[in-house]
């Protein structure tokens, strides 16, 4: 999946999650930090590639993605896998409670937010061609459909042209049917 499909799979993934869960009081800066974790988490996986769209977004990404990759292995390799789930986990974790020192947010939700945009990238990828080594370091990918004739190609028409736009209006009904869930989280965000 391309970038913007997978920030688009991380927001619906947290729409979800507000829905179905009940979540506790949280500042409005807290809920903009996290979304922006989410969208971070959605694209964190691709950082094993030195093209990561992540990688152009931050100053001289380009250059830390070129050093970064040979100690990052090969694309969908440990970033796609339930010990990369775990290995960014502990590592974004340990990051936002560093900067949970110097900003006033509650860093544990923007980790969950983070974490759920990052196991929405691997979800997502597993429709594709490829498919994901979610089993590294075994060297199997595993991809749904089981035929990989049947899957997804990254940036093709399907994608451009039914994935993308089934996000959209996903998110549009989701934001829709559970108005007043999002209301009374607007009016808890101004408290």
């Amino acid at each position: 999946m391309t970038g913007r499909t997978h920030d688009l799979a991380a927001l619906t993934a947290l729409n979800l999650v507000i829905i179905t869960t009940p979540l506790p009081d949280f500042s409005f800066s807290t809920a903009i930090f996290s979304i922006g974790a989410c969208t971070i988490g959605g694209l964190a996986p691709d950082l094993d590639q030195p093209t990561s769209s992540l990688w152009h977004k931050i100053p001289a990404g380009s250059l830390i993605g070129k050093i970064a990759h040979p100690f990052l292995g090969h694309h969908r390799t440990l970033s796609h896998s339930i010990l990369g789930i775990i290995f960014f986990g502990l590592l974004s974790r340990y990051l936002l409670n560093l900067l949970g020192q110097t900003i006033l947010v509650d860093m544990s939700l923007a980790w969950w937010a983070f974490m759920i945009g990052f196991v929405s990238h691997l979800i997502m990828d597993t429709f594709t061609t490829e498919g994901v080594p979610w089993f590294f370091p075994i060297p199997f990918h595993l991809g749904i459909p089981p035929l990989a004739a049947l899957r997804i190609k990254t940036g093709g028409w399907i994608e451009r042209l039914l994935v993308f736009p089934g996000l959209l209006a996903v998110n549009f009904y989701l934001i829709y049917s559970f108005y007043p869930i999002y209301l009374q989280l607007v009016k808890n965000l101004w408290k």
